[in-house]
């Protein structure tokens, strides 16, 4: 089975360090993969506000995910503190998608922990229908 590959964006506009709490440990001692969405999703909702907007406000408009995708390549422990870097490429008509990028220090080194994308939708949650994206809400996104 061909795994998962996602790639990395030449540049990410956005970066948070966000801490791995005591909760997102697994029965085996890591970060579980749904915690890894979860902290995807933290760096996201941080990235739409620092652009003035919220997942459910976008100019008016929602937004929800089509798809998810993670490639892991590292663990998280407890006390780790992941610097997620958050960029947006690939616009439709009605979406994008959000790349991100884990890292942690570890031994005085940066390591990748792992590449995330969303595929997003601007959802228009009255009529129950997505609806476009215009140029200008693309540019004020990517900002």
């Amino acid at each position: 089975m061909p795994r998962i590959k996602i790639p990395q964006l030449s540049h990410y506009p956005f970066s948070v360090d966000i801490p791995v709490r005591i909760s997102d440990l697994n029965y085996a001692d890591h970060v579980g993969n749904d915690s890894f969405l979860s902290i995807m999703h933290d760096a996201r909702m941080l990235y739409l506000m620092s652009r003035g907007y919220s997942e459910m406000n976008v100019e008016g408009f929602g937004l929800i995910m089509a798809d998810a995708g993670v490639e892991y390549k590292a663990q998280l422990k407890y006390g780790d503190v992941v610097k997620v870097e958050v960029g947006l490429d690939d616009f439709s008509s009605v979406g994008f998608d959000v790349y991100y990028r884990l890292t942690v220090q570890r031994n005085g080194q940066h390591k990748i922990a792992a590449l995330g994308k969303t595929g997003m939708v601007l959802f228009d949650f009255q009529a129950q229908k997505m609806t476009p994206i215009s140029d200008e809400l693309k540019a004020r996104l990517i900002g």
